[in-house]
This record gives structure tokens, C-alpha cells and sequence, in this order.
């Protein structure tokens, strides 16, 4: 008797097993590269700001960043403080991350997303509540609203 208790759980538990789907390991991190000054200290809070919401990030500390901006794209009307790349994207300035995870989920054909300027409200500069928008821009610099803060 005992036995067969033993086949009919087995029996149970490989059928089970066989309809839950597989477990995979869970995604790496997005990696993102972030291009910034030195000594500013919003940037260094922004990149900190990602690690916490899951993106494994990469510093790149230089004093000029126009080449930088330049060579993605990023005009004076687009510009913020800081440049960064994610997954072929240009991140431009304090950009949420819900938005940044939201693009790479999305996938939309555009160069990439800015705050232009240092809105107050974003992420890393927290100074004030000042709504503020998150643009998508492409290779002319047209933009569009990504998101209202």
C-alpha cells in the first residue's frame, strides 16, 4: 500500500511539473553608458537613481561632453547635463526610468528620449514639483511629448 501511495504522488507531482512552464533565469539588467562631468553632483545622483531601479550602469566621467552629444544627436534645444546610451537609445538629462524601461519595452523608431534642461522634478535633482515633459526626438530633432511629469 505504501508503494502505491508513492507512485500516485510521483505520478501527481510529473504531471504538475509538466504544466508549469519552465523556469528561466531572469533577464540581465539593461546596461546603460552614461557620459558626464566630474564633479556634478545631479549626474552622480541620476546614475545612482538607475542602479536602484535595476539598470546596471556604466560611468564615463570627462569634462566636455559636446563631442559626445553631438556625435547622438543631442541639439542645444535637446541638451541637459548629462548623455547617456541604452540598447542603441540616447537618454538625454534626468529621464525617469519607467520612461527609459518603457522605450526599451516599446521599442519606437526614434534616436531617443531627453528632459531638456534640468527640470527641478526629475530624478537626480528633486528641487522641486514643477511639471515637466519627457520628449522623444529623432535624427532631424523633431520631437514629440513621451510623457508628463
Amino acid at each position: 500500500m505504501r508503494i502505491g501511495r508513492l507512485l500516485v504522488l510521483s505520478a501527481v507531482a510529473a504531471t504538475l511539473g509538466a504544466a508549469l512552464p519552465p523556469v528561466r533565469p531572469s533577464a540581465a539588467p539593461p546596461e546603460i553608458t552614461v557620459y558626464h562631468s566630474p564633479t556634478c553632483g545631479c549626474c552622480k545622483q541620476w546614475i545612482n537613481y538607475l542602479k536602484s531601479n535595476g539598470f546596471a550602469v556604466i560611468s564615463i566621467e570627462q569634462e566636455d561632453l559636446s563631442d559626445i552629444k553631438a556625435e547622438m544627436g543631442v541639439t542645444g534645444k535637446l541638451a541637459s547635463c548629462h548623455t547617456a546610451m541604452v540598447q542603441g537609445y540616447v537618454i538625454e538629462g534626468h529621464v525617469p526610468a519607467p520612461d527609459i524601461q518603457r522605450l526599451l519595452k516599446e521599442r519606437p523608431k526614434i534616436a531617443g528620449l531627453t528632459a531638456p534642461g534640468m527640470p527641478g522634478a526629475s530624478p537626480g535633482m528633486d528641487t522641486s514639483k514643477d511639471p515637466y515633459d519627457v520628449l522623444t526626438f529623432d535624427s532631424k530633432g523633431k520631437t514629440t511629448v513621451w510623457a508628463r511629469h
